[in-house]
Parts: C-alpha cells; sequence; structure tokens
C-alpha cells in the first residue's frame, strides 16, 4: 500500500493489517455513508415523508454502487471540516433536479457519519470476533498436544511452584473468551444515530420516533435516542479494544520472557535475527504484541479525552475520535495475527530440556 505516491513505513510489515485498514478507508467511509442515505430514503418512503420513486432514484443513482470522487470530498472536508455537505452536493446532482431535495431529508452530518461508522465497526468487530475464537482454538489444540508438560510458574518474576503448560495456557485463554463474548455483546449494541441538526429529532417530524426504528431495523442497528455529543458508545468499543489488546500484549510478554536465555520455556520458530550477533534469535513476534497491547493503551487514554464534547456537537472531540479509533482497531486485529503466528510456531521445553 501507498500514500502519496510514498510506500508505508516499514514498520508496519510488524503491526498492520490490511484487511482491518480497509473498514477505514476513504472507499469504505464513503460507502457507509451512502448506505445510511439510501436507507433514511428507503424508511421515509415507507412513512410518506417522500415518494417511492424518491427513494429508488436515490438508490439507483446515487448509492453505494455509485462512487463519488474521493478527491472532490477530500476537498469537502479540508474546506468544511466534514465530508458530508459535498457528499450530498454529489448524491444530489446524481440523482438529478426531480429528487435531488430528497437525499439527507432532516439528517446532518453527524448522522450520516456516526451512523456509517457503526456499520463499518459491526464488520471490524466481527472480524475480530471470528480471529478471537481461531486462536482459542489454537490454544486448545497446544493444551491438548503439549498440555502435560511440566513448567515452573513464576510469581513477581521470581520461580515459584510447579505446574503444566495446561495450566500456563489457561491463564491465556480464559481472557480471550470474555474478550469473545465482549466483542459479539459490542456488535449487538451499534446503535443508530438519527438526531438531526441539533440531536433533537425535531427536524424529521412528528414521525420521527417511527422513522428512527424503521431505519436502525433496516441498517440492523439498534434503535437508540440520539447521542451527539454522548461518546460513550465510542469508548466502549475502544475499551473493548483496548482490553483485548491488552489481553495479546500479556500473552507475549509472557512468551518473551520464558524464551529468554536461562530460562528456555518455550522454544519459537520462524526469524528474529540479529545484524551483529549470530547466534541470537530475538522474539519478534512476542514484542510486537507488547508493543501494540501498550499503544492501545495509550490511545485509549487519548481518545477517552472525546467524551469532553462541548455543548451539542464538538468538532474537536469527533475530529478525536476519526485519527485514534482506526489504529486502535487496527492494533487489535495485527495482534491477534502476530499472536496466532507466534503460537503455531511455539513449543513448550520441559524441565529436562526436551520440546
Amino acid at each position: 500500500m501507498s500514500v502519496a505516491g510514498q510506500e508505508r513505513p516499514l514498520v508496519e510489515a510488524l503491526t498492520g493489517d490490511a484487511e482491518i485498514a480497509r473498514h477505514f478507508s476513504a472507499e469504505a467511509e464513503i460507502a457507509a455513508m451512502q448506505a445510511f442515505e439510501v436507507a433514511l430514503a428507503h424508511s421515509q418512503a415507507a412513512l410518506g415523508l417522500l415518494s417511492p420513486q424518491a427513494a429508488e432514484a436515490i438508490e439507483a443513482q446515487a448509492g453505494p454502487a455509485v462512487r463519488p470522487s474521493v478527491a472532490a470530498l477530500r476537498e469537502g472536508i479540508a474546506r468544511d471540516g466534514v465530508a458530508v455537505p459535498a457528499l450530498v452536493r454529489a448524491m444530489r446532482g446524481a440523482v438529478g433536479e426531480a429528487h435531488g431535495a430528497s437525499v439527507h431529508l432532516g439528517a446532518t452530518s453527524q448522522d450520516a457519519i456516526d451512523t456509517g461508522l457503526m456499520l463499518r465497526l459491526r464488520d471490524v468487530l466481527a472480524l475480530l470476533q471470528r480471529r478471537v475464537e481461531g486462536l482459542i482454538a489454537r490454544l486448545g489444540a497446544l493444551a491438548e498436544a503439549e498440555g502435560d508438560r511440566p513448567l515452573m510458574a513464576q510469581t513477581r518474576m521470581q520461580a515459584a511452584l510447579p505446574f503444566t503448560v495446561s495450566a500456563k495456557l489457561s491463564t491465556w485463554r480464559r481472557p480471550l473468551e470474555n474478550h469473545r463474548e465482549r466483542l459479539a455483546a459490542l456488535r449487538t449494541r451499534l446503535p443508530l444515530q438519527l438526531g438531526g441538526p441539533v440531536g433533537d429529532g425535531a427536524s424529521f417530524g412528528p414521525a420521527y420516533e417511527a422513522l428512527r426504528a424503521d431505519l436502525a431495523a433496516r441498517l440492523r442497528l439498534r434503535d437508540a435516542a440520539p447521542w451527539h455529543s454522548d461518546r460513550t458508545q465510542i469508548l466502549d468499543v475502544a475499551q473493548g479494544l483496548a482490553l483485548l489488546a491488552g489481553t495479546l500484549g500479556k500473552i507475549g510478554q509472557d512468551v518473551a520472557l520464558m524464551a529468554q536465555t536461562g530460562t528456555a520455556s518455550i522454544r519459537l520458530s520462524g526469524g528474529g535475527g540479529s545484524s551483529a550477533m549470530a547466534h541470537k534469535q530475538n522474539p519478534v513476534g512476542a514484542e510486537v504484541l507488547v508493543a501494540l497491547g501498550r499503544l492501545s493503551a495509550g490511545l485509549l487514554g487519548t481518545l477517552a479525552q472525546s467524551m469532553i464534547h462541548e455543548n451539542e456537537r464538538s468538532g474537536a472531540a469527533w475530529t478525536l475520535e476519526w485519527l485514534v479509533l482506526p489504529p486502535m482497531a487496527e492494533a487489535a486485529g495485527a495482534a491477534l495475527l502476530t499472536c496466532d503466528r507466534l503460537l503455531a510456531g511455539a513449543q513448550f521445553v520441559a524441565k529436562d530440556g526436551k520440546a
């Protein structure tokens, strides 16, 4: 991948996750906002707020299958702080004079942006959940193959009492099982955003609550009162991402300590070579897990500041979310991939030195 004609940083070979990143691309963001606009038009048509012909025209001529100019939307966000005004102009132009005024009827930029984000986060959380399930299965296979091997438990960085590989793996697996449940619950709770210009729904008229319920059902999101300035929904997801990355970082820290010279209770396969010391095999994957866990913890603290939303909408807090949430999702995804590769090439070493 490249940005402005330049290759992305080398470190992304360690920490990047292209599959997660795609959900935060300009194309994915635009398509999600278009999906919101199309579904809004169909809900309004179902309630008699605009004609079925208008909704059909919006879907056919300006829906997700019809992509507006990304360059024009980039210019729009640079000018307006959000891309929606430029997107709505493009959609209205595509639909034409007969039905153009029906695009974005009663809505505000935040409705399209926040709901579009929820649609993308649903896919991201589903992907992470599948990867967590795969990692749990990986740990189960390791326990079945090597669970009876003896290990020395360590408390406060000191040898404590003997236990087994199975017991060690259980300390990694149980939190992941909780994360699997948390990710599934977060997916079911992702809310629709529909509040209009100041978040009171008045711009949609007397049918507002019925419209909101219909739109939520169409988009398979939870019907919710407007949360324009209450960013709890975003922080709930972010905390889930940070907790997951932290658990994986703990696994990485354990593996790095177990692989160190003098302990050698785990044997890793793959790279990790040194440019100056040919005898070394550095626990690169384990180190990456620690780094990603720490990164996510720091980003969570930064994102928590977006809870301080001035009055009915904060451009500053909102922009902060756009900057911070995508790398948190990518860090969690990359950590899952890294952990799975790390454990796929791991063998536990018994006290007698035999793998």
